[in-house]
């Protein structure tokens, strides 16, 4: 999966001229309505909006509103799906890829990007290797996401505070614990975790099961050649515990949203963050990265006793993809087409070089000052020999909240691993009998 996007990341980041494209001028009014998780002025709907007031400016005898509509992670996928219900949902809108996204497409509520971007002739512009990713998500039914960013994750850390410490980037799990142990005993917290939020939780417990059963441990469990009560599922529940319950979360960790949480890492206060490379949009901003791009390092998820993973191996994903809403799409095709043309075949490059972001669209332009932060993320990129998904890729909306919500109570004792993962293996046994 990971070899097939750096095959093409090459292709993905050289620089070709940029063809014209015919834009259909139509007398006709519509909204580009987006239901997202991030702020307006930030991410995906920043450049979004601006690349729609330019296309309004640019072809003013067409009526092109933008409107933005803020839902909180947490209450997306519930959000979402009762707009699908009432056939209400807006054109643009943040979904899970996997199971849940397949929902909608059985139910015939989303559009389908690879038919609809070559009858437009933008085809080209999407990188091949995260379109085969993000197909694979949904058992090859098709692609119906936009692949706004394409990311890899892992532990970003403090190399000033590391450094203070003495601390060397941790190679296993034993030596990440005995880095946590140190930098909370120093009265240092180590991790920076969003509660709120739930899955930052359950991808450390997906990290740990990678390493020890490998990249396709996810596809296994739903295939029932694993359970998650096997002994390496507990031991990584067993970690999310003990680290919880022996503060390196910090206080109050189910009550931090995202933002906080990252500011506790950007802020100098907590060492190490577990995210996406997706944060380098909050990292290259002055006014959130308080510690300087040049503080930021990056490990990856390390080894286990006994696991088959490797270090050559990396979480990579499309983080919350964008789909698009097959019934608006289609009140107002030729409108919405010509406004399609002209934003994605921007998308790549305004995204690049207003915030640094990797995205899985190409890339005409690389910047020539380009952040040491991205340099370093798309050099880990090629680097990469295998890919995982996250630890909910596969399960459908009930199975999730199980893992989420079980999550939090992991984290702070109120469950023990043992409880969590038999609730967990109760939920797929359910999801598998569906």
């Amino acid at each position: 999966m990971a070899q097939r996007i750096f095959r093409s990341l090459g292709t993905f980041l050289t620089v070709v001229l940029l063809g014209v494209l015919a834009v259909p001028v139509f007398a006709q009014e519509v909204t580009i309505h987006y239901l997202t998780v991030q702020q307006e002025n930030e991410g995906w709907p920043k450049i979004l909006k601006v690349l729609t007031e330019e296309y309004a400016a640019q072809y003013p005898n067409i009526k092109i509103k933008w409107k933005y509509e803020y839902v909180p992670q947490p209450d997306l996928m519930q959000r979402v799906q009762l707009l699908a219900a009432v056939d209400n949902l807006p054109l643009l809108f943040n979904y899970e890829s996997g199971a849940p996204l397949l929902d909608l497409i059985k139910a015939n509520k989303v559009l389908e990007i690879e038919s609809t971007f070559k009858n437009l002739g933008i085809y080209q512009e999407l990188n091949p290797g995260i379109v085969s990713v993000l197909k694979e998500l949904v058992m090859n039914a098709g692609l119906y996401a936009l692949p706004l960013e394409m990311n890899i994750e892992g532990f970003w850390y403090n190399k000033k505070i590391f450094a203070d410490q003495g601390f060397g980037e941790p190679q296993t799990w034993e030596e990440l614990t005995t880095i946590a142990e140190k930098l909370h005993q120093n009265g240092i917290q180590p991790f920076a975790v969003s509660g709120i939020q739930r899955w930052p939780i359950t991808r450390l417990i997906n990290g740990y099961v990678v390493r020890k059963y490998g990249t396709d441990v996810m596809s296994r469990v739903m295939r029932g050649e694993l359970k998650v009560t096997d002994p390496g599922f507990v031991e990584a529940a067993r970690i999310v515990y003990d680290w919880g319950t022996k503060g390196y979360f910090g206080p109050g960790v189910n009550t931090l949203d995202y933002g906080p949480a990252q500011d506790l890492f950007l802020q100098g206060k907590a060492a190490i963050y577990y995210m996406g490379s997706w944060a380098l949009r909050d990292f290259h901003n002055p006014e959130v990265n308080k510690i300087g791009v040049e503080t930021i390092g990056l490990f990856n998820v390390p080894l286990v006793p006994d696991g088959v993973g490797t270090l050559e191996e990396w979480n990579v994903n499309a983080g919350l993809t964008t789909s698009v809403s097959r019934a608006k799409f289609e009140e107002n095709s030729k409108v919405i087409g010509g406004w399609m043309q002209y934003v994605f075949s921007r998308y790549g490059d305004r995204a690049m070089q207003e915030l640094g972001l990797v995205t899985g669209f190409h890339v005409r332009e690389v910047p020539k000052e380009l952040s040491p932060l991205t340099k370093m993320v798309l050099e880990k990129l090629a680097s990469v020999k295998g890919g995982s998904f996250w630890f909910e890729a596969l399960f459908d909306p009930r199975t999730t909240s199980v893992a989420w919500d079980n999550a939090q109570l992991l984290a702070i004792g109120a469950m023990t691993p043992e409880e969590y993962l038999e609730e967990l293996q109760k939920a797929i046994d359910e999801q598998r009998a569906r």
